[in-house]
C-alpha cells in the first residue's frame, strides 16, 4: 500500500497577533522511511493556510515501523514578501548645527571696553569674529516602500545615487521647493522571484526656506533652506569706546547643493 498522508486535526492552533501563525500535525502511514516521509510532505502539504505561509515541516516522531507524526507550522509573511505591503514612515526633529558669527540680538554689554557698535558679530578677539556652533531646526524623515523587481532597475539604483545630496526644486511632502534634502536610500530584498519585493528606506531632511533676515545693519535677506549664509566683516571703529572693531559689511547665500525633482524616486510628492 502506497504511503498517504493525513492531518491530525486535534492538537491543531493557530495564534491571532499582529503576526499570525498557526501549527498543524498529521501522520503518515505505511512508509519506507523517512525519505519517503518527507518527499510525502513536501508535495503534500499546502503551501498556504488562511493567508499564512508555510514555514517548516518537522518529522516529529516515529510511531511505529512505517507510521510518523508531522508537524507544519505557518506564518504570516514578513512585510517584504507580502503582496501589496504598506510603506512606513518615521522622522526625528533632533536638529542639526550651524556655525553662525551673528548673534540675533545683543542682550547684554559688562566692562569699560564693551562696545555698542559690533552689530551682533560673536566672539570678537581684536582681529577675528570666530562665531559659535547652534541647533537649528532640521526635521529630518525617512520613508519604506514595498516596490516591484521591475521597477528597481540598475538605472533607478543609479538614479538613487544621483539624486542624493540634491535639494527638491518642487513642493515635497509638504513642503517647499528648496527645503528638503535627499540623504539617499537603502534597499534589500528577499530572494529572487518574481514576486519577491525591494524594501528601500528613502531618507530626507528639511530645513525652512527664511525671508526677510537681518544681519546687523544688513536687511532683507533671503534664504533657502539649504544654502549658506556667510558675513563678511570690515574694519570700523567704535567712537564711544575709541577702539577698532569688526562690522557686517556685505551678507552672501550661496547654493550649494544641486536641486533636482524627487519625481524620479518614484514615491509620489
Amino acid at each position: 500500500m502506497p504511503a498517504s498522508l493525513h492531518e491530525l486535526f486535534a492538537g491543531r492552533t493557530e495564534t491571532l497577533s499582529d503576526k499570525p501563525k498557526a501549527e498543524m500535525h498529521y501522520v503518515v502511514l505505511d512508509a519506507v522511511d523517512e525519505a519517503e516521509v518527507r518527499a510525502l510532505a513536501l508535495a503534500q502539504v499546502p503551501p498556504v493556510y488562511a493567508g499564512m505561509f508555510l514555514k517548516s515541516i518537522t518529522l516529529e516522531e516515529r510511531l511505529n515501523e512505517t507510521t510518523w507524526k508531522v508537524t507544519v507550522t505557518y506564518e504570516a509573511a514578513e512585510a517584504s514578501q507580502q503582496d501589496n505591503p504598506e510603506p512606513t514612515f518615521a522622522f526625528d526633529t533632533g536638529g542639526g548645527t550651524q556655525h553662525i558669527t551673528q548673534s540675533l540680538q545683543t542682550v547684554g554689554r559688562y566692562g569699560p571696553s564693551a562696545s555698542t557698535a559690533l552689530g551682533g558679530a560673536i566672539g570678537y578677539d581684536g582681529q577675528n569674529v570666530a562665531g559659535v556652533d547652534i541647533t537649528v531646526p532640521v526635521y529630518q524623515f525617512s520613508e519604506t516602500h514595498y516596490l516591484d523587481p521591475s521597477f528597481v532597475t540598475q538605472g533607478y539604483k543609479l538614479s538613487l545615487f544621483g539624486l542624493t545630496g540634491a535639494v527638491n526644486s518642487f513642493s515635497f511632502r509638504g513642503f517647499q521647493a528648496g527645503e528638503v534634502i535627499f540623504l539617499g536610500a537603502s534597499g534589500s530584498r528577499r530572494g529572487l522571484d518574481a514576486t519577491d519585493r525591494w524594501e528601500i528606506s528613502y531618507k530626507f531632511a528639511a530645513s525652512p526656506n527664511r525671508s526677510n533676515l537681518s544681519v546687523g545693519s544688513i536687511s532683507n535677506i533671503q534664504k533657502r533652506g539649504w544654502d549658506y549664509l556667510w558675513v563678511q566683516y570690515g574694519d570700523d571703529v567704535d567712537q564711544a569706546a575709541k577702539v577698532l572693531i569688526k562690522k557686517p559689511i556685505a551678507v552672501y547665500v550661496e547654493q550649494v547643493y544641486p536641486f533636482a525633482s524627487f519625481a524620479g524616486l518614484g514615491i509620489g510628492s
